[in-house]
């Protein structure tokens, strides 16, 4: 399903991180070995990427692809699909331009059993996670920025509104912040609700626990009984990537043009930088890689990381 492309890639010895590349699963075998450089993607044919995801089952990483504004139902959004080494498997594997699949602006994504969720938009729509077919969608009444998404081990998939919309000047709230969960049986909670929520953007889960980033408020916090708690300002503003990985909390942002590594409550220190509009983070376990795309930079950063 979609065009398959071999592009060009671009090793880097350093990105301000550790060289070393820990195995942390021997299925990653061989590699995990290879991962002890940063791989740079350019040039192979991502359009306003925003959500990079490693998926275990199959060992891939998924790139889901705006291609133009994030506001527009415009259903031409597609979803890369690339090996380890950064080499794009098929460039647009769900390809919205199809007659079989719509995908207007796909952001966060989750696995999670036989399935692959992805926000779009208003709807948090559902593929097959091994062959890329559609597998039903759920459309979130009111909403109208889904953003990023989360899955737990019970089958519910954890996911934010950011509360925006198109206006006169581009992005203005909507006032639908919130942040929901569809539980395995399709059952739709809301968890919070409100514009206090900041512009709700990555979200991530540890344990019983749901983390959450304000793209509007600069915070980190964890969402408990309809409301934020835990409240962490952090040292830059426009924070949109979430990972919890080793105990600690990497978060991107696009006013410092950074990733922050920190403990939940901080302090927070800049472990990579001079990134300009950095998205939704992933987290490779296998190999310890942080996944970073670049939103306006058409580019995708395989980082690996030091325990």
């Amino acid at each position: 399903m979609g065009e398959s492309l071999v592009g060009p890639v671009l090793i880097l010895v350093t990105l301000g991180l550790s060289a070393g590349c820990r195995k942390t699963d021997d299925r990653a075998g061989a590699g995990a070995a290879k991962a002890s450089v940063p791989i740079v993607m350019r040039d192979v044919g991502f359009m306003t990427p925003e959500s990079v995801l490693h998926d275990p089952i199959t060992d891939r990483y998924l790139v889901s692809n705006i291609n133009g504004s994030p506001l527009e139902s415009d259903d031409n959004g597609f979803i890369s699909l690339v090996a380890d080494d950064g080499k794009v498997l098929s460039l647009k594997w769900i390809d919205g331009a199809t007659d079989s699949v719509t995908l207007n602006a796909p952001k966060g994504m989750a696995v999670i059993g036989d399935y692959l969720y992805v926000a779009d938009l208003t709807v948090l729509r559902r593929f097959d996670r091994r062959t890329g077919a559609p597998r039903g969608e759920f459309t979130i009444p009111g909403a109208t920025f889904l953003n990023d998404v989360a899955a737990a081990e019970d089958g519910s998939v954890y996911f934010t509104d950011s509360g925006l919309r198109g206006g006169p000047a581009g992005f203005e709230p909507s006032g639908t912040d919130a942040v929901y969960r569809l539980t395995a049986l399709g059952k739709l909670d809301t968890l919070a609700v409100g514009e206090s929520l900041g512009r709700p953007n990555g979200i991530a889960l540890a344990g019983d626990s749901v983390w959450v980033v304000g793209f509007g408020s600069g915070e980190l916090y964890r969402v408990a009984d309809g409301a934020r708690t835990d409240i962490v300002k952090l040292p830059a503003g426009s924070p949109d990537g979430l990972v919890i990985a080793f105990g600690d909390f990497f978060i991107s942002s696009w006013n410092g043009e950074t990733v922050f590594r920190g403990p939940r409550a901080g302090p927070f220190a800049e472990i990579l930088h001079g990134l300009k509009s950095p998205a939704d983070l992933g987290h490779d376990r296998w190999r310890n890689r942080l996944l970073i795309p670049l939103f306006y930079g058409n580019e995708i950063r395989i980082v690996p990381l030091a325990p």
